[in-house]
């Protein structure tokens, strides 16, 4: 490692290796299905509410949001603003239904309600979402430790790969749980000690930098425009209670965890102590990228060193120095939000800290990707392997089918990561993945659970029709200029919402339609 101290070096391995020997630890009581899928239902709920607490605060969120900060303002802290609404809904008929229904996996009921297809459709949203999330903090975390340590991102994606798909293959979910709680706590330190070291470092120490973040606008949350062509304060309010709604009532990380807890109220319990302890936190992460900007607006010679670096990244390595200086000078403040915080770790943050923080970076990465991995190979197992090639799987065949689905889950990860190598904003590719890829099986999911008449033929046709939306959406910005009017005029994050509701209403209207002409007919 060519940055860091042998101190910190230490530190970063030491971790690594306790994660394994966690892994280990389980691994003596991991001998069934039911306990590398549920922990045997014996997780207590504060346990439980740290650990979904810890996935939700990703390397994205450690990474992503300074870097969004830093680049624009606090726009996307709208989404944690959304939390508490999807929350209430969440515990108040997700969590019912899904202790009632009994089934480990988020999907198996819409095949008695829709069909085989409603399953396998919504497997299919959940894997290439899984892999989005797995991919983009794989990036994240290698953007990061490239800076610290000189290795390759791809070098550093390998590596913490090994060592994530081990502990995660070996000790199940109850693994996954506990050191996620511990992993949860880690962070939150990690932050605040970041935090601590800007200030202490900054000339005028908080005063000072609240009066560069107002002057520059750093605190606003977003225009209040009813435009939904920007990023908006609504536009991001809606994707966040969208994609939130999504994450609690859908996504097999977040449910399978309910099938964790003793009781229904503990798993109740579990969601809010997520929301009571991630809108905080959130913020804090927000707070990094205004003190980060604030630090660098005085240090104009630290940010012309950072542009250098990304423009001789993105420019051909037959370019000349002055077309990377050239270059430099074009770029914006949120070309370059990703690479601040760790070219700050690098340079100003005092030897064993910067082990002890990235070890919180980790933690970060390695609790959402584990946590990935589980749920993956849970859903894989039970929606695709058992339904259609062997249903009748013994306990130890479905263990051993579950422990290899986990390891190619963490390798395919790894591989998206690789390809996301050169994106500008991990945050932006993040939310932008997710909307695609989750708005047409929330869509779905509601329509199953609020309309008593949709039946098979309904949803079909408006998951089609919702697809098709989706797909525009997403792919209308290649349309060709003479046919610019066919283009989408929504922002991207609105993708996941405009998916949901086509999907929902078709189905409503299409069911309510049917119903008239069988009524007529019956007249």
């Amino acid at each position: 490692m060519n940055n860091l101290p042998i101190l910190d070096i230490v530190i970063i391995v030491l971790y690594l290796l306790a994660m394994v020997l966690v892994g280990v630890y389980f691994s003596r009581k991991n001998k069934s299905a039911e306990q590398f899928t549920k922990a045997s239902g014996k997780i207590p709920g504060w346990a439980i509410g740290l650990s979904i607490y810890a996935t939700f605060l990703s390397s994205n969120t450690f990474l992503g949001v300074p870097g969004k900060a830093f680049g624009g303002n606090w726009n996307a802290f709208v989404f944690s603003i959304s939390m508490p609404l999807a929350a209430w809904i969440a515990s108040k008929y997700f969590v019912p239904f899904y202790r009632s229904i009994g089934g480990i996996s988020a999907y198996s009921h819409l095949e008695h309600r829709f069909g085989p297809w409603a399953r396998t459709y919504a497997v299919i949203c959940f894997l290439l979402t899984q892999l989005a999330r797995m991919g983009s903090i794989f990036f994240g975390i290698a953007l990061s430790l490239q800076a610290l340590t000189g290795y390759s991102m791809s070098t550093v994606m390998i590596v913490m790969g090994i060592s994530i798909i081990i502990y995660t293959v070996m000790g199940g979910m109850e693994a996954v749980i506990w050191t996620e709680v511990v992993q949860g706590i880690i962070k939150t330190l990690g932050a605040l000690l970041i935090i601590y070291l800007i200030v202490a470092d900054m000339p005028g120490g908080v005063s000072k930098i609240i009066d560069i973040g107002v002057e520059n606008n750093k605190f606003s949350l977003g225009s209040f425009s009813p435009n939904l062509t920007e990023s908006t304060f609504w536009v991001v309010l809606f994707y966040g209670f969208f994609i939130n709604l999504n994450n609690f009532g859908m996504d097999q990380n977040y449910v399978q965890r309910y099938h964790t807890a003793s009781t229904e109220q503990e798993a109740r319990k579990s969601v809010w102590l997520c929301v009571w302890l991630y809108v905080p936190a959130s913020l804090l992460f927000f707070i990094i990228g205004v003190c980060l900007f604030a630090y660098y607006q005085l240090h104009p010679e630290f940010t012309d060193v950072i542009k250098m670096q990304v423009a001789a990244e993105r420019l051909p390595s037959s370019a000349t120095s002055t077309q990377i200086a050239d270059m430099a000078a074009s770029l914006k403040a949120s070309d370059y939000g990703d690479k601040v915080m760790p070219h700050f770790m690098v340079n100003k943050i005092p030897a064993g800290l910067v082990g002890l923080i990235v070890s919180a970076i980790l933690s970060a990465a390695m609790s959402t990707i584990s946590s990935g991995m589980n749920a993956s190979a849970t859903v894989f197992t039970v929606d695709i392997y058992k339904r259609y090639f062997k249903p009748n799987l013994t306990d130890k065949q479905n263990l051993k089918s579950l422990h290899v689905t986990t390891v190619l889950f963490g390798l395919m990860g790894m591989a998206t990561g690789l390809a996301m190598i050169g994106v500008k904003s991990l945050l932006d590719i993040w939310w932008e993945l997710s909307g695609i890829f989750a708005g047409g099986m929330l869509g779905l999911f509601l329509l199953g659970m609020i309309s008593k008449k949709a039946k098979n033929a309904e949803a079909f046709t408006a998951t089609i029709i919702g697809i098709v939306v989706i797909l525009w959406m997403t792919f209308s910005s290649l349309i060709p200029e003479k046919y610019e009017f066919l283009r989408s005029p929504f922002h991207k994050n609105m993708i996941i919402v405009v998916g949901t509701l086509t999907i929902f209403l078709a189905g409503i209207i299409i069911s309510k339609i049917k119903s008239n002409k069988q009524q007529a007919v019956q007249a």
